[in-house]
């Protein structure tokens, strides 16, 4: 059995960003889908570049709300320069900046093994399976 997140944690969705309005679609359907799922855990996104809101916007929107927790989900499906050096600078930045709040920053989206059995499922043409098989 998990325990539910504490009130006061939230998760900031953050994704790279585009100059294409339409690229985000994806990001904000997931906040919306976790939104429904789970309602007691505030979500929010955050963009590295190109697309607002940028990381620290979204971190002081969220401060608002009376955090204490914030977990970090890059939603990159690989691990590059983005993932490796500049978000955990941005997240280093913010942590002095709230020192009363814990930034927890997980792994790219993509290294999870969930995602990576679901993405072969989807590429073997595996429609009808659910996240739960």
């Amino acid at each position: 059995m998990t325990s539910e997140p504490s009130f006061h944690t939230g998760v900031v969705l953050f994704a790279h960003g585009s100059r294409d309005p339409l690229w985000r679609l994806p990001i904000d359907a997931v906040a919306q889908r976790m939104a429904q799922q789970k309602p007691h855990i505030p979500v929010a996104v955050a963009f590295l570049e190109l697309t607002a809101p940028d990381l620290p916007t979204t971190v002081e929107d969220m401060m608002k709300q009376g955090l204490s927790h914030l977990r970090i989900v890059p939603m990159f499906l690989g691990v590059g320069r983005h993932a490796r050096e500049d978000l955990p600078e941005l997240v280093k930045g913010l942590s002095l900046a709230y020192p009363q709040v814990n930034f927890e920053l997980l792994p790219a989206i993509g290294e999870h093994p969930a995602m990576t059995d679901l993405m072969a499922h989807i590429a073997a043409g595996d429609s009808e399976r659910s996240i739960d098989e």
